[in-house]
């Protein structure tokens, strides 16, 4: 591995850099050189305003990187005619960019690790603005053009030519970004084999991002070292506010690790990328969405990254990620941050700011909110992945189960080969009770993506739920070893063996999943009902009121508030007489809708106190409410029995003018006959007399 900085290198960012250019560009002069007085900087002024005079400007790097094809052509028409009334403006920007990017080190007195281009002018890279482009350049920009209206094979036939012409490792670098970005990683890495283009970093981290894409992870290493060579350079900031190349080479390490299933090395180089450089987020989402990091780590990551890196944008990048780390922890800076993105940045419509709101909605068991701030997100991003994991999680909570069958088949028929179609299929079985079959599709999605917990999850789950302790236990340890920050696998491994009454194994797991998360109410209700169990009871009330503080936060009357209400109720009422308790109590299964247990549990509470106001208000509901539902059954049964009269009286009518029209039709029958039929008239008349009456 060479020992230059990354961080200085230009390669892949301007098209029509070279290697020599970019070396003049990020030329370091002498010590000595760098410590200029004001009148060689006023002098330098001057030199640098009859520069502009005759058309001759420094282009830094930022100025030269070719965002598009259009910008592209602006620098051409600059260059072709700079004495044009209508370039003037574009000059003058030009002047602009340069005095904003290449300035340094304002003091002059002071060095850095590359000084100012106006400050040495004798060294930086100078463009007679009045040569047109060489005829490489041309090919270049043309290649460029190629490459960003994705016409691949212009692409790769014009960055033939032009490797073949200057043999420049930076055109070597672009043909086999071409071919990167058509697929094609076996030609990109053997175009960018031999000693040529060896000393080049850009070309090596090319090479093993390819050979990550060839699943050869060992030769992937080999190329961009097992560590990182350049931890000395942290400070180095690129010239043109780029991600600095060294951040990338330490995301693809931690890549090659994740896949090799070495966790502990993957989250070191994952933390590393993004410390070297904020803007890496490619590192930053991996550490947070693949659970990487426990609460406390990704809020002590949060304080450690250095936001100076975003120049002016500091403020921005660090409240839109404080928004993206977990929410147990420091809830209230996570909605400051968000109204400040609201309010000062206007990004209230945004799909990160909301998706942020929507995760809080979740795990405060605020199903609804939470399903519709997603279907808001899913109308404008349809592959959401994190928008689409809570708003299927959320349709299965509420029970929507025809809304998660046609967004899996949705999902089925544009994303066959996804692994959240997968996902979707296995929750939709598993909500009508079909475990099988969504063992069978969870298993699918973690085989398509292993780094998805939910579908791990959901995997665990359909053996608990057929009371497969053993194999739901296996599930869940797999969980917890690919997902280290995430207290939930060990929450659902200790409530196993909570089910199979061990209380060992079950304390180790929930004990462990509380280092991970102390202030989750459903965690702190389990640790509870265990030391119930234990017939610990001074325990087990201490972490239910734990729990009962920690689920202010949750949907009132949702399944976990009341599981914790309960829990804490019982536990009182075992150790202590209180007409809090059974008062609680009545109260909770009157919310239940259970009016006789209700009843019966406020009785209690009155026969202990019987001026208990709060208890006599909640009896005094719970009778009017019994007799409401009284008077409603037997209205209902009366209407009932009314109706099943009125289609007696209705068939008796037609069967008598039935024997009416038998007797009329002019069939000639004895008198024996007749009178038997006037008999049978003469009962009808008399029923319908007695029930008219």
């Amino acid at each position: 591995m060479v020992n230059d900085s990354p961080n200085n290198s230009i390669l892949t960012f301007s098209p029509l850099m070279t290697t020599k250019k970019v070396r003049d560009h990020f030329q370091t002069p002498n010590q000595k050189n760098t410590k200029t007085t004001t009148v060689q900087q006023n002098q330098n002024t001057q030199r640098l305003n009859s520069a502009q005079k005759s058309q001759f400007f420094p282009l830094p790097n930022s100025y030269l990187h070719q965002s598009s094809p259009q910008n592209a052509r602006l620098i051409n028409s600059i260059m072709e005619d700079p004495n044009d009334e209508t370039n003037n403006n574009t000059a003058e920007e030009v002047k602009n960019v340069m005095n904003s990017t290449t300035q340094v080190n304002e003091d002059p007195d002071k060095s850095g690790p590359y000084t100012n281009n106006i400050n040495n002018l004798e060294t930086s890279t100078i463009v007679d603005m009045n040569q047109p482009l060489t005829q490489a350049d041309k090919l270049r920009l043309w290649r460029h053009d190629a490459l960003l209206q994705h016409h691949y094979k212009t692409a790769v036939y014009i960055g033939d030519k032009i490797l073949s012409l200057t043999g420049d490792p930076n055109d070597a670098f672009w043909l086999a970004q071409v071919h990167y970005s058509s697929g094609n990683y076996q030609v990109a890495r053997n175009l960018l084999l031999g000693p040529k283009f060896e000393d080049s970093i850009g070309c090596r981290y090319l090479a093993g991002l390819c050979l990550y894409k060839l699943d050869k992870l060992d030769e992937a290493l080999d190329i961009i070292g097992e560590i990182n060579p350049f931890k000395k350079d942290h400070s180095i900031r690129n010239g043109d506010g780029g991600i600095k190349l060294e951040a990338s080479m330490c995301y693809l390490r931690g890549l090659v690790y994740n896949k090799q299933n070495n966790f502990e090395r993957a989250k070191e180089c994952f933390k590393e990328a993004v410390l070297v450089d904020v803007k890496c987020f490619e590192a930053f989402d991996e550490l947070i969405s693949n659970h990487l990091l426990s609460p406390d780590e990704e809020w002590e990551l949060l304080e450690c990254l250095n936001f100076d890196d975003a120049d002016n944008n500091n403020e921005l990048v660090k409240m839109l990620y404080t928004t993206r780390i977990n929410k147990y922890k420091n809830l209230k800076m996570f909605e400051e941050s968000k109204q400040r993105l609201i309010e000062e940045f206007n990004l209230g419509d945004n799909i990160d700011v909301l998706l942020s709101q929507a995760e809080l909605y979740f795990i405060q068991c605020k199903f609804q909110k939470c399903l519709e701030l997603c279907s808001t997100i899913i109308e404008r991003d349809e592959l959401n992945i994190p928008a689409l994991s809570k708003y299927l999680s959320c349709l299965y909570e509420v029970g929507g189960k025809n809304k998660l069958f046609l967004t899996a088949h949705k999902l089925a028929e544009d994303y066959p080969n996804h692994y959240i179609t997968w996902v979707a299929i296995g929750i939709y079985y598993f909500s009508i009770k079909q475990t099988a079959d969504a063992r069978m599709f969870f298993s699918k999605a973690s085989i398509i993506n292993p780094n998805f917990a939910a579908a791990w999850i959901g995997f665990a789950h359909t053996f608990a739920a057929d009371g497969e302790h053993e194999q739901a236990i296996s599930a869940y340890a797999t969980a917890s070893r690919l997902f280290p920050g995430t207290h939930l696998p060990n929450l659902f491994l200790g409530m196993q063996y909570l089910q199979m009454n061990n209380y060992t194994l079950a304390w180790e797991y929930l004990n462990f999943a509380y280092s991970v998360c102390s202030s989750d109410p459903l965690l702190l209700n389990e640790i509870g009902v265990l030391n119930y169990h234990k017939d610990e009871l001074q325990r087990a009330e201490f972490y239910l009121r734990k729990a009962l503080g920690a689920s202010r936060s949750l949907e009132y009357g949702s399944k976990s508030w009341c599981s914790i209400h309960c829990n804490l109720a019982h536990v009182l009422k075992i150790s202590k007489d209180d007409v809090n308790i059974f008062s609680t109590l009545g109260l909770i299964y009157l919310k239940m809708g259970k009016i006789a247990n209700a009843i019966e549990y406020l009785h209690i509470a009155l026969s202990i106190q019987p001026t208990d106001s709060i208890a006599t208000d909640l009896l005094d509901k719970a009778l009017d409410l019994n007799l409401k539902l009284a008077n409603k059954k037997m209205l209902d049964k009366s209407l009932s029995e009314g109706t099943n009269k009125a289609n007696s009286n209705l068939q008796q009518q037609k069967n008598f003018s039935g024997i009416l029209g038998e007797f009329s039709g002019g069939n000639k029958r004895n008198r024996k006959g007749l009178g038997r039929y006037q008999n049978e008239v003469d009962d009808d008349d008399e029923i319908m007399d007695i029930e008219s009456e």
